[in-house]
């Protein structure tokens, strides 16, 4: 019977691990998208109203600011899945 109860515990252990995981993941292409599209392509005229420089915002987020969020992002992701990893006892 605790075979069981152990087993349906394991399950629902991986159930909250992949939610925690697609949340994760969810939230952070939705920064991507947010920055890589929304900055640089839909809403670039708005963007350049900020200036960097010489240049507009749009203009440097389409150039070299994608990039930084990106790294910026993996570094997030791996920092965060560490953090999910040791909640649900994964890296024992």
């Amino acid at each position: 019977m605790s075979n069981s109860t152990e087993s349906s515990s394991k399950s629902d252990d991986a159930k909250n691990y992949w939610r925690s995981n697609l949340t994760l993941v969810a939230v952070l292409l939705s920064v991507w998208a947010i920055a890589g599209f929304g900055l640089s392509i839909f809403f670039i005229e708005s963007a350049n109203q900020i200036k960097i420089g010489s240049v507009g915002f749009g203009f440097w987020m389409a150039q070299q600011g994608s990039i930084f969020v990106f790294v910026v992002l993996v570094l997030v992701y791996a920092l965060a899945m560490d953090r999910i990893d040791r909640k649900h006892k994964l890296n024992d």
